[in-house]
This record gives C-alpha cells, structure tokens and sequence, in this order.
C-alpha cells in the first residue's frame, strides 16, 4: 500500500508570500473567495492560458508546482485584478513574488525574455509597455485600428494636448537611480544569465 506525502502546512507557500518584502503590507492573499472575477477582466487570461484565480488556489493549496508553470509568466502586471478583486486581494502581486521565487530557485524558463526586455527599457526610459509576446495577439483581437493607434501613439497625444509620452530626462535619471539603489540591474543582469544557460 502506497503513502501519500500530505503537507503538514498547506498555507506554507501563502505565507511565505504574505511575508516577503515584496508584498504589500495587506496583500489579502487569505482572504480570497475564489469568485474569479480576477480571470474574468485579466488580458493576460483572454490572450493565453494563465489564470489568476487558479494561480491563487493552487497557492492556498500549497501547490508548489506554480512556481514551476510556465503560464505564470504571461501576467504583465496590468492590475486589473487588484482593482477588481472583492476582497482585496492582489492576483499580480502574487504573481510578482512567485515569479522572484521561481527565479531565485531557478525555475525560470524562456517566457522571462519579454521580461528582461521590459525591464532594460525600464532602466533607459523610465517607462515600461506591452511585452512583446503580446502585440501579435492584440492586434489580432483589436484588429488594425489599434495597430495603427498604437504607431501613431505620439502625434496622437500631442493633438490632445497630452505631451509627450516618455519621461523628461531627469526624471529618467531618477528613476534609473532608485533601480540601481534597490539592486534591479544586478537582478535584471543575473537574469540574463539565467536565459542564457
């Protein structure tokens, strides 16, 4: 007769979430309903296979295999979820510490290029967009209306009287600072070499 291994603490991985300094400081993790209606507004759902109130039960279930699904690397940190949630709770910022777990054990895999990319055009414009991996899809759905919006973005803005769209200079600075004060390009670099391998 074959034994099967039950996790003394199912709430291990929720916990280790709640308390990671990169949470915030009322995530509302525990107390999720598990009414999905972070799936039903997530893009990132519509446009491929992840699921934010699975990611969020398989969480509180202990499932630790989440760390190593590679659907988890479709959120882009829209926080549509967070603005939806009933209770409070952040499907991304979940995400988020999942991710840098996974990272830190090396359960990375090829979706966190578009990341890397994201994150160096971070560190130079202070700005971030779409991951790549996404536009094809999108233009897809919304068809060449937005395609065309989307090249015509900055002529747009400055007939509305919007400005322009990347940061001033200094700004760009500022905020190339504070990542490199919190250790962001060393991570950014560490994850480069992680793609690599």
């Amino acid at each position: 007769m074959s034994k099967e291994k039950i996790n003394e603490n199912p709430l291990e991985l929720a916990e280790k979430i709640i308390h990671n300094p990169k949470s915030s400081k009322d995530i509302g993790l525990l107390r999720c309903v598990q009414c999905g209606m972070c799936t039903s507004v997530c893009p990132a759902a519509r446009h491929s296979e992840y699921n934010p109130r699975n990611m969020i039960e398989r969480v509180l279930e202990g499932d630790e295999t989440v760390l190593e699904d590679e659907n988890l690397w479709n959120c882009f940190y829209c926080y549509t979820c967070h603005s939806i949630c009933p209770v409070g709770n952040s499907a991304c910022e979940v995400n988020q510490v999942l991710k840098q777990i996974a990272f830190d054990e090396g359960k990375t895999n090829k979706k966190l290029k578009p990341f890397y990319n994201y994150g160096e055009v971070f560190i130079n414009q202070a700005m971030g967009g779409i991951p790549k991996n996404f536009v094809k899809d999108l233009a897809k759905d919304f068809g060449p209306e937005w395609v065309d919006f989307k090249k015509n973005l900055i002529p747009i803005r400055e007939k509305l009287g919007l400005g322009k769209l990347n940061p001033p200079k200094k700004t760009v600075k500022e905020i190339n600072l504070l990542l490199m004060n919190s250790g962001f390009d060393k991570r950014l670099k560490k994850s480069k070499r992680v793609m690599i391998k």
